[in-house]
């Protein structure tokens, strides 16, 4: 009886949820519709936020990768993070588009978690300059009438066929639709003020201040973007639609409001995306509420500095505007000196114990969408999947690998390794290498979609390694059986045979370690000495064939079994040669080395 009832209030529950989420959209509508000034100035948003949507995917295609470059190797310490970040996030105006690449290349380990908070800091400080470009040009100037031109060339580029000009026409096409945003919000604000004046209603004192944050941070949540609630606030301030107090609250607010939606942004992200979520929360907290404890010596400081950096006393859109930076920088002062001891509780965040088998380290949907972070994620995730199934096919071939990286003679290794390690490679490769393929394969489609011609070039040859890996254990697999069969029945030729072909394999591997710990090493020569192990692999497998019929001619073995032994020596030149191959692909970086060595394939 009571399953029934739970599942029918279930059911009205779902049922009130589809008539409430129409009765919302249909009262807001009707509010629009019938109210001519909130109409403009909602209009006035939604135009300003389509700006934002394309400067930021104008920036993507017009810096071809500058953006990433300029992130990956300008932010080796704090200070240099820091100030990357806040020059990244002035340039592109989008602090959003900043924290994807930051979150994927931290995914990608192409930057550490230090560098990673350092730049988000710094990108805080990035976002006041929306503030100054809007305090300064969209409400000194009739900026409607550049936007228009704007409009106009930036669509005639965006019909070009280089990503350049594409970028550069998006980019125009959002700049021109943010200074119409401005223009339609000021509009706005300024008609409605002849009927309604918000200032009346300001509230004294720090409880005006609290309440004012906490509207700024639902508009925030509410838009997504902290830059286009600045632009209300200032517009509205200009317009005599709140006080300058009231103003100063409200940015508090709407950087508080940025932390939720960084938050909510993070909960599909992987446990970085999730620690740099936190390291957001922590500093927007922080910071507001030293901008709370000090917003009237904070108003105070503007007043004093405004004169000297040709503000008018009456300005006070741009006294919001310096207000609004000085108290970020405040909050990097503040926290930036801390940043190592909130890296190392950061990485105490996430740490899930029991991690699902088969399961990528390292790709994302975000991380994909970031071309160096998208080949870098790849990469290394093959390599994952590469240490997964070299662990598993050593161990199928009753090897350990301590003892093959180790200065022991690999011929005394083979001969100490005797006995059986129980290990069912099929069901590994089913829970755990299977899943891991198909993820590589499954992301590496998504990356394409956002590569040019040569970064779809590396990503088909990590698929290709991908695949090259999976089916060495393949090849193992079928070794294993042969392996163990005859050294149960104790057949010492057999034997003996197959510990030669242990000790090729053995060989391969530790000159494959070697190349991938060896990274000062010519790459030019370390391709050459890949060349000439695997022309000493094919003659290693000739006279193993050789051998194999003069232990026939003397009845040491029988067909059968030469059969089987000759099979298995193709299994190991194969799977020789697809070790090499998966270490030029995944250890050689030069992509010039590369080529080189498709030419000698060739």
């Amino acid at each position: 009886m009571g399953h029934l009832i739970g599942e029918k209030l279930y059911k009205e529950k779902i049922m009130l949820k589809r008539l409430i989420s129409p009765l919302l959209f249909l009262l807001f509508a009707w509010f629009i519709v019938t109210s001519t000034d909130a109409k403009t100035i909602i209009a006035g948003i939604a135009i300003f936020l389509i700006g934002m949507h394309y400067m930021e995917n104008g920036f993507k295609l017009f810096s071809g990768g500058v953006l990433e470059t300029v992130l990956e190797k300008f932010t080796r310490t704090t200070p240099k993070a820091i100030g990357t970040g806040f020059l990244a996030t002035s340039v592109v105006q989008s602090s959003s588009l900043v924290s994807v690449i930051v979150i994927s290349f931290l995914s990608a380990e192409l930057i550490g978690l230090t560098q990673a908070v350092g730049v988000v800091f710094g990108s805080n400080i990035g976002t006041t300059t929306t503030a100054w470009l809007v305090s300064s040009l969209g409400l000194k100037i009739k900026i409607a009438h550049y936007a228009l031109p704007m409009l106009i060339f930036g669509v005639i580029m965006g019909f070009s066929k280089h990503n350049t000009y594409k970028g550069v026409g998006s980019v125009l096409i959002g700049l021109g639709f943010i200074f119409l945003g401005i223009a339609y919000m000021k509009e706005g604000f300024e008609t409605l003020k002849e009927g309604l004046d918000l200032a009346e209603y300001a509230m004294a004192g720090y409880l005006g201040i609290f309440v004012y944050i906490l509207f700024g941070a639902v508009a925030t949540v509410v838009i997504q973007s902290s830059s286009a609630t600045m632009a209300i606030i200032i517009t509205a301030l200009a317009t005599g639609q709140i006080d300058y107090i009231s103003a100063l609250s409200l940015a508090i607010g709407a950087n508080v409001g940025t932390t939720v939606t960084a938050i909510l942004g993070s909960l599909t992200s992987n446990k970085n995306g999730k620690r740099l979520a936190v390291a957001h929360l922590i500093f927007n907290i922080i910071t507001a509420a030293a901008a709370v404890a000090l917003i009237y010596q904070l108003k105070d400081l503007v007043d004093f500095l405004a004169p000297l950096l040709y503000i008018s006393e009456t300005n006070d859109a741009m006294k919001l505007a310096l207000f609004h930076t000085i108290f970020n920088v405040l909050g990097v002062l503040l926290v930036a000196p801390f940043i190592k001891p909130l890296v190392r509780f950061l990485e105490t965040l996430f740490c899930y114990k029991h991690e699902e088998r088969g399961q990528p380290k390292y790709l994302t949907s975000e991380v994909m969408e970031i071309p160096a972070s998208a080949i870098e994620a790849l990469r290394k995730e093959t390599i994952h999947l590469y240490d997964k199934s070299l662990e598993a096919a050593v161990h199928a071939m009753n090897l350990h690998r301590t003892e093959i990286y180790s200065d022991t003679d690999i011929d005394v290794v083979v001969e100490q390794s005797v006995s059986q390690i129980d290990i069912d490679i099929d069901k590994i490769y089913q829970q755990d290498i299977k899943n891991l393929y198909s993820a590589i394969i499954h992301y590496s489609s998504l990356a394409q979609a956002h590569l040019d011609a040569e970064g779809n070039n590396r990503i088909y040859e990590l698929r290709l390694t991908a695949r090259n890996i999976i089916e060495i254990v393949k090849d193992v697999r079928e070794l294993q059986k042969n392996l163990n069969h005859f050294k149960k029945i104790k057949h010492n030729y057999m034997i003996n045979e197959y510990n030669k072909l242990r000790s090729e394999l053995v060989t391969i591997l530790r000159r494959v370690q070697e190349i991938r710990e060896e990274d000062d090493e010519d790459e030019s020569a370390v391709l050459t000495q890949i060349e000439v192990l695997k022309e000493k692999t094919k003659d290693s497998e000739i006279a193993l064939t050789k051998n194999i019929d003069t232990l026939i001619r003397e009845n040491m073995i029988d067909s059968q079994m030469a059969s089987s032994l000759i099979n298995d020596v193709g299994f190991t030149h194969s799977i020789c040669k697809k070790l090499l191959n998966s270490a030029v692909i995944l250890w050689i970086r030069d992509y010039e080395v590369k080529e080189l060595g498709d030419e000698y394939e060739g």
